[in-house]
């Protein structure tokens, strides 16, 4: 599955794998990377949907709300 395919929860749950990876230790330097670069891709991922999210309830929340000075 691409990262386009991954929806909020799942780059979360997955981002929470790879902390815990890197919390753990033992890893090599390689692979510490490795992990490091897939988790820094999961975060950017995960607040992308968090910024889209955030649009659409803005949006939502101007439809229901009267402009200032109406009402």
């Amino acid at each position: 599955m691409s990262d386009a395919e991954l929806d909020y929860e799942q780059a979360r749950d997955e981002l929470t794998a790879v902390v815990a990876k890197l919390e753990a230790g033992g890893l090599s330097l390689e692979d510490s990377l490795a992990l490091w670069e897939r988790g820094e891709a999961l975060a950017r991922l995960c607040d992308r949907h968090l910024a889209g999210a955030r649009e659409r309830v803005e949006t939502a929340l101007a439809a229901v709300e009267p402009e200032p000075g109406e009402g």
